[in-house]
């Protein structure tokens, strides 16, 4: 069946929408196009970016809108395509490169405590696995994107090949050395180019400075601390463990047509330090407030976070956009950090201003999630958060 088909079958779930608290959604089953507003009115903009899912672009949408400007919280689409029960608001997906903010604070953690220097080459924790020809990269060009590494070689290079391989293992340090094993893109600190391979590589150096597991200290660190038990690292599993709304990839089907193939089950241990963690937007919005706070990295180092190299970027040649675990871009006329993040079948992001006075939490259930454009649902729920670039 065509996507357009496909999703002309779909009957369209309603928006859930509300103030201070979580409107359930509708009991299971179809469910025609409504409105729950709670007594404190909405935030208009926000209804309408996630009204009317499924579309070609997206099949359900989860957002949490935090901070002193004002609270609100919605969901809209389909749990699947199968049974068009309404998306539940409460569903795990996969966070894809959120991750990264995670490493990053403990990377950051690790510094204050003088157990990591940032300044310290990534080859004098890893002298094994980092060649000489990287020897001038430090940690922090690592967590910021500067570091010159390419990435490294992955099977096929199509969408259908990736499914393919959709189970295949990835070990972090064959992935470093892939990498490593060919020139550098740049001399380190010089340009700038966003790569998963600078926070496999700070994974493994958390492992080597502690002794132990990446997701154990991510654990220890972060998610015990926060509360944050529905956040976890998947492994080698590649299902989403507990409730989850199904995600959906637009990619040729087994009978040439192309159309939306059901991507929820699909290993991520490509991704690992970089993007493999699984949450919720409850999780992620608890996470964001106090990163922003000041309540996960302390003191002087958290303006790491929030300092971009003086760098441009090496494809654009566009100043620098990314810093140390989060990214910024100019919306609405103020500076809006955060971090996007893409799984096959599923796009998130969580950002704030600069204070925390606004923050943002989204999962939108993408066709499309490792396009080349962003989402159209997360471009306008951005937008609508913030206003335009």
């Amino acid at each position: 069946m065509t996507r357009t088909r496909l999703l002309a079958a779909v009957l369209v779930a309603g928006v859930v929408v509300a103030g201070p608290s979580v409107v359930p959604a509708a009991a299971s089953g179809p469910a025609a196009p409504t409105a729950v507003v709670s007594a404190q009115s909405p935030d208009t903009a926000l209804e309408t970016a996630i009204a009317g899912l499924p579309t070609a672009d997206a099949t359900a949408a989860l957002v949490r809108v935090g901070g002193v400007e004002g609270v609100w919280r919605g969901s809209s689409g389909v749990h699947d395509l199968e049974t068009n029960r309404p998306a539940d608001p409460a569903a795990r997906f996969r966070a894809g490169s959120v991750t990264k903010v995670f490493t990053a604070a403990v990377a950051l953690q690790l510094a204050s405590e003088g157990r990591l220097d940032l300044d310290r080459s990534a080859r004098s924790y890893l002298p094994e696995l980092i060649p000489a020809s990287y020897a001038g990269v430090t940690v922090r060009q690592l967590l910021n994107h500067t570091h010159g590494i390419p990435a490294p070689d992955f099977p096929g290079t199509t969408v259908e090949e990736a499914y393919a391989n959709r189970f295949q293992i990835h070990d972090p340090r064959d992935m470093v050395r892939s990498a490593t094993s060919k020139a550098p893109e740049f001399a380190p600190g010089e340009r700038q180019h966003y790569l998963n391979i600078g926070y496999t590589i700070a994974g493994l150096i958390i492992e080597r400075v502690t002794d132990d597991s990446y997701e154990r200290q991510v654990a220890r660190r972060v998610l015990k601390p926060l509360g944050l038990c529905d956040t976890y690292f998947p492994g080698a599993n590649p299902r989403i463990v507990g409730p989850h709304n199904h995600g959906y990839q637009r990619m040729r089907l087994d009978d040439g047509t192309v159309g939306l193939r059901d991507v929820s089950v699909w290993g991520s241990t490509d991704g690992w330090a970089a993007g493999d963690i699984v949450s919720t937007t409850a999780d992620l919005e608890r996470f964001t407030q106090a990163l922003f706070q000041g309540r996960v990295v302390r003191g002087p180092l958290l303006d790491e976070m929030f300092t971009l190299p003086k760098v441009t970027d090496s494809k654009t040649g566009k100043p620098a956009a990314y810093s140390v675990g989060l990214s910024m871009k100019v919306l609405g006329g103020r500076e809006v950090w955060g971090k996007t993040g893409g799984r096959w079948g599923y796009n998130a992001a969580i950002a704030g201003t600069r204070g925390g006075s606004r923050t943002l939490v989204y999962s939108v259930n993408s066709t499309d999630a490792k396009g080349q454009d962003m989402n159209k649902v997360a471009e306008t729920i951005m937008v609508a958060t913030y206003g335009r670039p």
